[in-house]
């Protein structure tokens, strides 16, 4: 698993979340069908492939509708609802543990890669493969979701940079820089750093990612990798699901000082959903909760039954806080304060978290953080450049980046000459 959450923090988070929000206005639905039928909505990142490895062994079967019912574990998404949410884009992460390194990593990358596929595949009436901009534009019109896929962590490609074009091959386009873990040329947000930001190799990295036309994603990475990837990125960056440091200190959000640097680079940050990141108020409930479990963990050395029954009394005392959609849409306002409208994205992380911000718990409910955001003020250009119009720049640029720099050689890393 990415994140590992205490359970009683999972059911008391998924309690308070309730049921989803209220239904929107027709008037403001139909405002929001029309700008999302002229722009795909792309999502950033979606962990699906995750979650069917872990609990489902690996099959695609059954995902048409209904899976918030599915056993052993519910799902965020599925073909139904990604209509329902009128998704038109979706980078499908193929996530694997950041402690795999080598071949092992290419490997089971391969294996999450191939998930992927076959569900794009099983499902051709719901989602198509995209490998450009315009294929992204041709299959949201032809009333399928375009589908792309991101590699979530820079150990995966194992140390080689023909792994890296290969992945480009099967259809990655983007990769994360580094996942929870400092890499062996890259510091994580979440990790020691090792190098103040990217080292020679790291550098090279992106290079060749700006050559092959694989877009650079900074989520996860630490301040200085973020600002040395910026430096060395002839491409415009994505962070592929962050949100803003300003309003919660959390390390995988993003700070205002690079948030600045956005505009002269073209990049998008695509704010998430994560509760933790969203809001100051869960992040301190869950860092409250979690001492209080040590304290009685020390205290009950031979009783786990105390620790449990202390740590619901403990809960029952401290509720757990209430997270909304206006939480995120509150990051959404900040990024374009600061960095402008258009450098803003949404990169939800369905299906890599436990639990979601109360009238977003699933793909279907898109249209009521767009909801929200209209009744902010926002034009329906802004809205258009937030759902996709922003995304689908980044790409063109990628590509243009890409083409300019074709009669450049492959880079080569130790481990594709043998050294």
């Amino acid at each position: 698993m990415k994140t590992i959450y205490h359970a009683a923090l999972v059911l008391a988070l998924t309690m308070s979340a309730g049921a989803n929000a209220q239904p929107i206005d027709p008037k403001v639905q139909a405002r929001i069908d029309r700008i999302l039928k002229a722009t795909p909505l792309i999502d950033g990142h979606n962990d699906i492939a995750e979650q069917l490895a872990e609990n489902y062994q690996r099959s695609v079967a059954g995902l048409a509708n209904g899976t918030n019912q599915r056993q052993p574990k519910p799902l965020m998404t599925d073909m139904a609802r990604l209509h329902q949410g009128r998704v038109g884009g979706q980078f499908w992460s193929v996530y694997i543990d950041g402690t795999i390194t080598g071949d092992a990593a290419i490997r089971e990358t391969i294996e999450q890669i191939d998930i992927v596929r076959r569900m794009i595949d099983a499902y051709p009436n719901d989602l198509e493969f995209a490998r450009t901009a315009d294929d992204v534009v041709r299959i949201h019109k032809a009333g399928r979701v375009a589908s792309m896929l991101g590699i979530e962590g820079g150990r995966q490609i194992g140390g080689s940079l023909a792994a890296l074009r290969q992945f480009y091959n099967l259809g990655a386009r983007y990769m994360t820089l580094t996942h929870n873990q400092t890499t062996e040329w890259a510091d994580s947000a979440t990790d020691d750093p090792k190098y103040d930001g990217l080292n020679p190799f790291g550098v090279t990295v992106v290079h060749e990612m700006n050559r092959i036309g694989m877009l650079v994603d900074l989520s996860h990475v630490s301040p200085a990798t973020m600002k040395d990837a910026i430096a060395a990125s002839r491409a415009p960056v994505i962070f592929s699901h962050s949100s803003a440091r300003a309003l919660v200190d959390h390390p995988r959000n993003v700070p205002d000082d690079v948030l600045r640097l956005l505009p002269a680079n073209g990049g998008v940050v695509m704010v998430n959903f994560v509760p933790n990141f969203i809001s100051g108020a869960v992040w301190k409930w869950g860092a409250e909760q979690s001492a209080e479990e040590a304290r009685l963990k020390a205290i009950h050395r031979a009783s786990s039954a105390n620790v449990k029954a202390g740590l619901k009394a403990w809960e029952a005392a401290h509720p757990s806080p209430v997270v909304t959609s206006a939480d995120v849409a509150d990051h959404i306002d900040h990024v374009a304060k600061i960095a402008g409208f258009d450098h803003v994205g949404i990169g939800a992380d369905l299906d890599g978290i436990p639990f979601t911000p109360r009238g977003l718990e699933g793909v279907e409910t898109f249209p009521n953080l767009f909801a929200e955001l209209i009744r902010r003020g926002w034009s329906d250009a802004n809205l258009a450049k937030l759902a996709g119009g922003n995304v689908l720049r980044v790409l063109r640029q990628a590509e243009a980046v890409s083409a300019a720099m074709r009669n450049e050689p492959p880079a080569m890393s130790e481990v594709d000459t043998g050294k």
